[in-house]
C-alpha cells in the first residue's frame, strides 16, 4: 500500500499543477470597463469595446443622426471615439496585454518522453513525465507582474482615448475659425471689389488720381490672395477634423456652426491644478504602475538567481521479459557553475533605478506643463476678451465716426478706406484669439488629466526584460 501511494504521488502532483495552470482565463470585457471609467472621469465620455460580432454598419447607424445636425464639439468627440480607426487599432494592445496576463497564470505544458530500447531479445520501454517546478513556484510573482502590465495597458489605452479627444477638440475649433475667416474675407473681397469699381469711376471723372486707383487695386489683390490662403487653411483644418472622426464619402459633408462658441463668463481657477495633475494624469499613474512592476521583477530575478531551471519528472520503465517494472523520479537542475545571476540582478536593479528617476522627472514635468498650460489659458482668455470688449468695438466706433464725418464732408474717402482696412485686421485677429482660447482650454484639460509625449514614451518602456528569462 505504501509503494502504491509513493508511485501515484508524482502523478497527483502533475495533475494538480495542470489544474492550477488552467485556472487563468480572459475577462468578459477585456479590461474596457476600467478604460471607460478612466475616460469618463476625465472627459465625461465612455468608450465602447470593439465587437467583431456587431452587425455591419452599426457604427454608421449610430453616428448618422449626429451627422444630420449641426455638430457640437461634444458630438465631434463622440464620433471620433466611436469611429477613429487608429484608436480602434490601439485597442488591440489591450487584448495583447490581457493575453500575456492569462498566459502568466498558466504553466508551460508538462513534457512527456517515450523511449524504446532493444538489447538482444530484451526490449526496454521508458516513459518520462517532466513538470516545470520553478514555473509553478514563481507563477504568483509572474502573474502580479503581468497584471500590473495589463493595468499599464489600460492606462495607455485611456491615454490614447484622451489624446484623440484632445486632437478632435483642437481640430474642431480650428475648422470653425478657418470657416469663419473665409466667410468674413469673402465679404471683405466684395467690399474691396466695389471700392475698386468706385475708384475707376472717380478716376474717369477726374476726382481721383491713378495712384489712388492703384492703391485700391493693390488692396483688392491682397484681399484676393488672403481669401485664397484662408480657403486653403479651411480645407486643411476641416479635413484634419474629418480624419480624426474617421469619416469618408457623404459623411464628410457634416455641418459646423457659423461661429466659435462665446467666451465663458468666468475662467477656471488655478489653485490646485498641480495637485490635480499629479493625482489624475495617466502618465503619472503609469509610472507608478511601472515602478511596482519593476520591483516585482527585481524580486523574481533575485529569487531565481541560482536556480531558474528545475524540472521534476516521473519515470516508469517496463521490460519485455516480464520482469518487474521500474518506477521512480528524476530531477533536472541547472547548475550555477559559471553564471551566478549577478549580471541579471544588476540589470534589473539598474532598470528599477532608471524608472525611479524617470518617474521623478515625470512628476516635475507634469507640474511644469500644467502651470504652463494654465498660463496660456489665462493669457488667451484675456486676449480674446480684450479683442471682444475693446479692440473690435473701438475699431467699429472709429469706422462709424469716420462715416459720419465723410457724409458731412469733414474727412476724405482715403481716411475712411484706411479705417476699413484696419477693421479687417482686428476682426481676423479677434477670430484667431477666440480660437486660441478654446484650444488652450483643451490643452489645459489634457495637461491635468492626460499625458505628455515624454510621459507616454516613459510609460511604454519595456519592463518585461527585467523578468528572469
Amino acid at each position: 500500500m505504501k509503494m502504491f501511494s509513493k508511485s501515484v504521488r508524482p502523478i497527483a502532483l502533475a495533475a494538480s499543477v495542470v489544474f492550477l495552470g488552467g485556472c487563468a482565463s480572459f475577462s468578459q470585457d477585456g479590461g474596457f470597463s476600467n478604460v471607460s471609467t478612466l475616460t469618463k472621469e476625465r472627459i465625461g465620455k465612455e468608450v465602447q469595446r470593439p465587437n467583431a460580432n456587431s452587425p455591419e454598419g452599426a457604427v454608421d447607424t449610430t453616428i448618422r443622426p449626429i451627422l444630420a445636425k449641426q455638430l457640437t464639439v461634444d458630438d465631434a468627440v463622440t464620433i471620433a471615439l466611436l469611429n477613429n480607426k487608429n484608436l480602434q487599432a490601439a485597442y488591440a494592445d489591450l487584448g495583447i496585454a490581457e493575453a500575456d496576463l492569462v498566459q502568466a497564470g498558466r504553466l508551460p505544458n508538462p513534457g512527456f518522453s517515450f523511449g524504446r530500447l532493444k538489447r538482444g531479445d530484451e526490449i526496454e520501454i521508458e516513459r518520462r513525465l517532466m513538470v516545470p517546478v520553478v514555473s509553478l513556484l514563481t507563477m504568483p510573482i509572474a502573474t502580479r507582474i503581468e497584471r500590473r502590465r495589463f493595468e499599464q495597458a489600460q492606462l495607455r489605452t485611456a491615454g490614447d482615448v484622451l489624446q484623440i479627444a484632445d486632437d478632435t477638440r483642437r481640430a474642431y475649433f480650428s475648422a470653425i475659425a478657418a470657416q469663419e475667416t473665409v466667410k468674413y474675407m469673402q465679404q471683405v473681397k466684395l467690399s474691396a471689389e466695389a471700392t475698386v469699381d468706385l475708384a475707376r469711376k472717380m478716376v474717369e471723372v477726374g476726382n481721383w488720381s491713378r495712384l489712388d486707383l492703384a492703391r485700391e487695386q493693390a488692396f483688392y489683390a491682397d484681399v484676393t490672395t488672403d481669401l485664397a490662403r484662408a480657403t486653403q487653411t479651411h480645407v486643411i483644418e476641416r479635413e484634419k477634423l474629418t480624419r480624426l472622426m474617421g469619416l469618408s464619402g457623404p459623411q464628410a459633408k457634416f455641418q459646423l456652426p457659423d461661429r466659435l462658441p462665446a467666451l465663458p463668463k468666468e475662467v477656471k481657477s488655478g489653485g490646485d491644478i498641480e495637485a490635480q495633475a499629479l493625482q489624475n494624469r495617466l502618465d503619472v499613474l503609469m509610472a507608478r504602475r511601472e515602478l511596482s512592476g519593476l520591483a516585482d521583477s527585481l524580486s523574481l530575478t533575485k529569487a531565481t538567481r541560482f536556480v531558474n531551471v528545475l524540472d521534476v519528472g516521473y519515470l516508469r520503465n517496463s521490460f519485455s521479459d516480464g520482469g518487474p517494472r521500474e518506477t521512480g523520479y528524476e530531477i533536472e537542475l541547472l547548475i550555477p557553475l559559471f553564471d551566478f545571476g549577478g549580471a541579471r540582478i544588476a540589470r534589473a536593479e539598474a532598470m528599477y533605478m532608471q524608472a525611479v528617476n524617470r518617474a521623478s522627472a515625470l512628476a516635475i514635468d507634469a507640474q511644469s506643463e500644467v502651470r504652463t498650460a494654465y498660463a496660456a489659458y489665462r493669457t488667451s482668455y484675456d486676449v480674446a476678451r480684450h479683442y471682444r470688449d475693446e479692440v473690435v468695438p473701438l475699431k467699429k466706433r472709429i469706422s462709424d465716426e469716420q462715416m459720419l464725418r465723410y457724409n458731412g464732408m469733414l474727412t476724405s474717402v482715403f481716411t475712411l478706406l484706411a479705417d476699413a482696412r484696419s477693421q479687417v485686421r482686428s476682426v481676423n485677429a479677434s477670430i484667431d484669439a477666440l480660437r486660441d482660447f478654446w484650444i488652450s482650454d483643451s490643452a489645459l484639460q489634457m495637461a491635468q488629466t492626460g499625458r505628455s509625449v515624454e510621459g507616454a514614451t516613459m510609460g511604454e518602456s519595456k519592463s518585461a526584460s527585467a523578468t528572469a528569462d
